[in-house]
């Protein structure tokens, strides 16, 4: 099976700007930010959607929002407000399938968001 971009990644076989990096995670800056400031965080095993979550994935996806709230910290934005975004399926937006979270900050979001 072919990895996906984000596997890629993760892997180093495509550069990223990296902001945070553990055993379970990677978080890297989106190449075409909707913000301010725009993380991607997602996990290091390659899930596709949250549609194929299994019991076990549950500490790992809590991880993903840890993470979140540290890099929110990290990045100066925690105060201010942040907003975190996870796309399920193609009608949703989600353009890769390997589970991720956008952090996005550092400025006012609107609203409505869909």
């Amino acid at each position: 099976m072919t990895k996906c971009i984000f596997c890629k990644i993760i892997t180093g076989e495509i550069p990223s700007a990296n902001v945070y990096r553990d055993e379970q995670v990677t978080a890297f800056r989106d190449i075409n930010p909707a913000a301010p400031t725009h993380i991607l965080i997602l996990p290091n095993k390659h899930i596709d959607s949250v549609n194929v979550l299994i019991d076990d994935d549950e500490q790992l996806i809590g991880h993903l929002f840890t993470t979140a709230k540290n890099i929110a910290a990290q990045e100066g934005i925690a105060e201010g407000g942040y907003r975190l975004i996870m796309n399920t399926g193609a009608g949703a937006g989600q353009t890769i399938f390997h589970i991720h979270l956008h952090l996005l900050g550092g400025a006012p979001m609107k609203h409505p968001m869909g």
